[in-house]
């Protein structure tokens, strides 16, 4: 979008608005991006002459700009899934892959690794209400896993451990408790907020008296689901989500070392389990792979949670965090100037908080929607998504940024249906050129420099991998490939 555009989009905002995204925070964030994105390069490639000019252009990114891929070969036409697909290797560098429990093992013993009829896009293409399938936003991960590393994309699994019964915790392994335990459990599953009152008066000690061999088969299977996709997969994905929104229970003291069961707010739990399911990991997964918490909870008792894992010698590469903002409501409110919800300050605030853990933060889970969906609807989420993907790209700590879901209409229910980057018939929306424009253009190095007399070539760009090109003194065109880290 060129800028008469953006100046006909930024007038959708209001003066409140932009009091806050004023010239004074913007300048701010440009420096930031200077100072924490970009790095000197200083090379002295073979047989280069001094004084020859060299061409340097940016292949790729060290930051990482990726999305979900739940939606692989789910979208009903070819058309669709071309476009889709194409996305990633392009404006997204990165994909973060459905490992959730519940639909990964719909049946016992028999793991989603590869696809079945159920997954081809045929199947979907027939398919009259594919949100009510069980495997809806749940691709099989063996083709979602090859198609990312054929085309260089950067893998995330999420996630191995989550509470949440709605989502995460499968029917039949709730199922394996004793009546009426297990009625009690199994009615509760869509009220996946609150825990059950079939143990709500009970202690750890006298749930785990009650039924011993549940909470030996809770902890068991949740340990062996983590070594079972570790084997799977050794380090072919590069980082993991270990643990999933687990710092409320950390907050209000449910985990305790020792114990083995654990009264989640989500409902019956491994006792200390964020803290098992870090050591089974470590133990699992090659050392280079990236063991990831993380929350929407992002309050003080978050870095503390990490920093209470680390004293206790678990492994913690990365601090996820999620940002959305579910309430179309909430970005008009932020667009008329009524709301301080992801206000620069408040962004900051909550960065500097979460950074005195010391680990690199991951934007796990963004969601920006478009009010209404119509004309100033569309603008309002285009404004607010490039003004936040600046400032959050500008934060020293962050090592990547993941928008939620990219097709309207595609997210899980309770999520709103406009806040794709496309439409459900993967038509482009006015974010996504925006995004478009930061990752592959501004935040993108293309340039020239002579070398100096030793032959040596200097300039400044944004981290990542990079090609340079030159003649020589026969006119013989060569390049060298580089990173500047």
């Amino acid at each position: 979008m060129g800028s008469i555009q953006w100046q006909k989009l930024n007038r959708e905002m209001s003066e409140g608005y932009w009091k806050r995204w004023n010239p004074e925070v913007q300048a701010r964030i440009d420096r930031d991006i200077e100072e924490n994105r970009k790095a000197d390069g200083r090379f002295k490639p073979e047989k280069l002459a001094p004084g020859s000019e060299v061409r340097i252009e940016q292949l790729s990114h060290g930051f990482f700009f990726g999305s979900h891929i739940f939606n692989f070969d789910q979208l009903g036409s070819p058309e669709r899934n071309r476009k889709y697909k194409e996305l990633f290797g392009t404006i997204f560098n990165s994909a973060t892959i459905a490992f959730y429990w519940k639909q990964f093992e719909l049946e016992e013993g028999k793991p989603r690794f590869a696809g079945e009829a159920r997954d081809r896009a045929e199947y979907w293409d027939r398919a009259p209400d594919p949100k009510n399938e069980p495997h809806w936003r749940r691709p099989a991960t063996d083709p979602v896993v090859a198609f990312c590393e054929a085309k260089g994309i950067r893998l995330h699994g999420h996630t191995l451990t989550w509470g949440n019964r709605k989502w995460q915790v499968p029917d039949w392994l709730v199922a394996k408790l004793p009546s009426p335990y297990r009625e009690e459990c199994l009615k509760d599953s869509g009220n996946h907020s609150q825990f059950t009152d079939a143990f709500a008066g009970l202690t750890p000690a006298q749930i785990e008296d009650l039924v011993p061999g549940y909470i030996r088969e809770l902890n068991d299977r949740m340990a062996r689901r983590i070594e079972e996709i570790a084997n799977h997969y050794g380090g072919r994905l590069q980082s993991w989500d270990i643990a999933n929104e687990s710092a409320t229970d950390f907050e209000r003291g449910n985990m305790i070392p020792g114990d083995k069961v654990c009264k989640s707010h989500y409902g019956l739990m491994p006792g200390d389990y964020t803290h098992a399911s870090f050591k089974v990991a470590e133990r699992a997964f090659p050392a280079g792979v990236l063991l990831n918490i993380n929350d929407y909870n992002l309050g003080a008792c978050y870095p503390r949670q990490v920093e209470d894992l680390v004293a206790r010698g678990c492994k913690v590469d990365v601090m996820g965090a999620q940002m959305h903002l579910f309430d179309p409501k909430t970005c008009v409110e932020i667009a008329e100037g009524r709301s301080e919800a992801q206000s620069p300050e408040s962004v900051r605030e909550t960065m500097e908080r979460l950074a005195t853990a010391g680990k690199p933060l991951h934007l796990s889970e963004i969601t920006i929607p478009a009010p209404g969906n119509d004309a100033r609807g569309q603008a309002i989420q285009a404004v607010i998504a490039r003004n936040l993907y600046r400032l959050w790209f500008s934060v020293k700590p962050m090592m990547g940024i993941t928008w939620w879901n990219l097709v309207d209409d595609c997210g899980a229910p309770g999520e709103p249906s406009v806040s794709g980057l496309f439409s459900r018939d993967m038509e482009p929306k006015p974010a996504f050129h925006a995004l478009r424009e930061l990752i592959q253009e501004e935040w993108m190095t293309r340039t020239t420099a002579k070398a100096d007399g030793q032959g040596i070539v200097s300039f400044r760009g944004f981290r990542g991998k990079y090609r340079m090109s030159w003649r020589d003194a026969s006119g013989s065109e060569k390049t060298e490939s580089f990173d500047l880290i």
